[in-house]
């Protein structure tokens, strides 16, 4: 739960503050200031942000899910940034001489087609913070799978216990790399037609599954 928790909202807060750090769709002053700022967070270790929060408000659940926040926003800010930073300049030209506004470039010209490594970097986090999360459950007090493992091999010497949790994180750990690989081999089913000086321009790479969910983001915008 703590994985799953920190890897969800690290990746929402990730995917906003992506657009705004890639060149492409921002400022260079705010693209370089984003970078810089995630890169210091980047070079401070998991557990170091988890001790820094575990201090400031206390051993538990919280100073886990912070620290854990932390360093994954980071990660997941630069995978996004550099992916999106990689989409062809004349399909978002395109748009934008279209008429097209700052979100509807964003998820039309954007989203489509980087949805799939989106969530294959979303997947390889999962496996990272799950890989943490076990590590500062008992460190921070944050319960979990972690804490029941310390408390198996430093309290009840249940090796048995010990055995069977460890089996599960293994087995946790197999699943997310193979759903994380999933993405990667989808094909390109559908490119959506995008319309400049009377000349059709496709978007490659994108696929149904990426139209469908820039369809209905932009729908709410």
């Amino acid at each position: 739960a703590l994985a799953l928790l920190t890897t969800f909202i690290g990746a929402v807060i990730a995917f906003v503050l992506g657009l705004l750090a890639a060149c492409n769709l921002s400022s260079k002053g705010m693209s370089n200031a984003i970078k810089v700022f995630m890169s210091v967070a980047r070079a401070v270790p998991t557990i170091l942000w988890v001790l820094v929060f575990s201090v400031a408000i206390g051993l538990g659940p919280e100073a886990a899910v912070t620290g854990l926040l932390f360093h994954s926003v980071a990660y997941l800010v630069k995978a996004y940034s550099e992916s999106f930073e990689e989409v062809d300049a004349g399909v978002l030209e395109a748009l934008r001489a279209s008429g097209a506004s700052w979100w509807q470039v964003v998820f039309q010209g954007v989203v489509p087609e980087k949805v799939n490594e989106m969530l294959s970097w979303t997947f390889i986090r999962f496996e990272i913070n799950f890989v943490n999360a076990v590590a500062v459950g008992a460190v921070a007090g944050a319960g979990g799978i972690g804490y029941q493992l310390f408390l198996a091999g430093s309290f009840y010497y249940n090796i048995h216990e010990v055995g069977l949790i460890v089996y599960l994180c293994l087995a946790v750990a197999v699943a997310a790399h193979t759903l994380g690989r999933r993405p990667e081999k989808i094909d390109v089913l559908v490119s959506p037609n995008i319309y400049k000086n009377g000349v059709s321009v496709g978007i490659p790479g994108t696929n149904r599954i990426g139209l469908e969910l820039a369809a209905a983001l932009g729908a709410l915008l």
